[in-house]
């Protein structure tokens, strides 16, 4: 039983070896992306002016 687990220890590290670790290349926003988080951030503005307009009658 031993020999069988020595012969295992040699054999299966060979077949486990891993890549190395390559990281990820983010990707470019494409134009319609970039809109969206125009449009996204003049909304965010219009809502905190309008809390401001709000808050300030108070």
């Amino acid at each position: 039983m031993t020999r069988i687990f020595a012969i295992l220890a040699l054999i299966l590290p060979t077949g486990a070896l891993a890549e190395a670790f390559q990281r990820p290349i983010p990707q470019a926003q494409s134009a319609t992306a970039e809109w969206w988080f125009l449009a996204a951030s003049l909304g965010l503005l219009v809502a905190l002016v309008a809390v401001h307009v709000l808050v300030r009658r108070r």
